[in-house]
């Protein structure tokens, strides 16, 4: 497994996602790369029926090509009214391609055909209600094609989705989601607020622990 000094590939474009895990690997010695400096690597088709089966296969994928440690993630929205969907398929729920006023959309059609009324949700506004228990989920895998070893954690954050959107930060499914731990919607957090109580960094922090365990 990565050791100070060694090189860490996140199988990610996304310039904030990378930025995220360079500042919690950097205090371990380890030097943090993303796609973006690496050619040649296609879109690795997720066929899983887990987020962590999913984050396995890109991870394994991308290591297959580099020959080097890889850190891989999968994430999503568990909505319990709709049996847990979108889950794996959060970010394509509305087809392809990805759009995310159109997965929120769709996520309020389908909740809408199960859920007569929601419950009031006074501190967010008379007119907003809850319609549903659900959680965004995130799955990390770290895998070394050196010994085939491999490390995995979760992280989640519980909540209710809304029936209308609320703030105008965040992304994906945020307008829609409902904190009642903070009495604040996801899209109304700053990116501070976000980074410490979402599921990516509850993974993150599990996902260092296990790697502090091996040595």
């Amino acid at each position: 497994m990565i050791r100070k000094g060694d090189t860490l590939l996140i199988a990610t474009r996304n310039r904030g996602k990378t930025k995220e895990f360079r500042e919690a690997f950097g205090q371990l010695g380890v030097i943090v790369q993303d796609l973006n400096e690496v050619e040649g690597i296609p879109d690795i088709e997720e066929t899983g029926t887990t987020f962590e089966e999913n984050a396995t296969i890109k991870a394994k994928a991308v290591a297959a090509l580099v020959g080097m440690p890889v850190l891989a993630d999968d994430s999503g929205l568990i909505v319990d009214a709709l049996d847990g969907a979108p889950g794996v398929y959060s970010a394509r729920y509305a087809g392809e391609p990805a759009n995310d006023a159109a997965n929120n959309e769709k996520l309020l059609r389908e909740l809408g055909r199960v859920v007569s009324s929601g419950d009031p949700l006074p501190e967010a506004g008379e007119d907003v209600a809850a319609l549903s228990s659900a959680r965004f989920a995130c799955s990390l895998v770290l895998y070394d094609p050196s010994d085939d070893s491999k490390l995995a954690a979760e992280g989640y954050v519980e909540g209710r989705i809304m029936n209308r959107p609320r703030g105008s930060g965040g992304f994906g499914y945020d307008p829609l989601f409902w904190l009642p731990s903070l009495q604040r919607g996801m899209a109304e957090l700053t990116p501070e607020e976000k980074n410490r109580i979402s599921h990516r960094g509850v993974a993150l922090r599990k996902l260092l622990a296990l790697l502090a365990d091996k040595e």
